[in-house]
């Protein structure tokens, strides 16, 4: 890491804030494709496709494209904001990483139960009854943590990149040489009056 008035910049920080922001935006993606689409043409099945859908889209989403997001999200955001403890723009950061957290904690704590009760042998009407408005209401909650979390992490970014760019011209500005005499700009001494 380097220090430039005061001012830490480390490119390894910088870019696991950005995999932070892109993961967590990936996530909220998502959840907000099955609050708009996914759930919805679901509704539109009967009993028996519905619950059967649910079913495979729950044993074919835990794959090696979506978990390591769905897990990175939460390492990556969680790493950005101890990276910027002392960074401009931190307090974004770290509201992401909460806001994430608990998008996971909603997942892992209210998502992934009413999964695996989906996964239980049972009537397909009394399964659904016992899923849909739950499912839908922990999705809507997880899907508005996570683009929150996005945003807060976006502005983190936004913020060191600006406190990154005033201090690049702050440096620039001091290393500047100064004009010869003469130069354009430059009053000549006379000498006196």
């Amino acid at each position: 890491m380097a220090e430039i008035n005061g001012v830490r910049r480390s490119r390894t920080a910088g870019g696991v804030l950005v995999a932070a922001t892109v993961a967590t935006g990936l996530m909220a993606g998502t959840f907000y494709v099955f609050a708009c689409a996914v759930m919805p043409a679901l509704a539109r099945s009967d009993d028996r496709v519905y619950v059967d859908v649910m079913r495979d889209i729950n044993e074919v989403i835990e794959n090696a494209v979506f978990l390591p997001v769905f897990l990175g999200a939460l390492v990556l955001a969680g790493l950005a904001g101890w990276q910027s403890r002392r960074a401009p723009g931190r307090w974004w950061v770290w509201a992401g990483a909460t806001a994430y957290a608990l998008a996971f904690l909603v997942t892992v704590a209210g998502n992934v139960p009413l999964n695996d009760a989906l996964a239980r042998s049972g009537d397909p009407a009394a399964l659904r009854e016992r899923f849909e408005d739950p499912w839908l209401a922990w999705n809507a909650v997880r899907a508005a943590l996570s683009t929150l979390a996005t945003g807060c992490l976006a502005a983190g970014l936004a913020r060191r990149g600006r406190a990154s760019r005033s201090a690049s011209g702050a440096v620039r500005q001091e290393a500047a040489p100064a004009a010869p005499p003469g130069a354009p700009g430059q009053v000549p001494y006379t000498g006196g009056r």
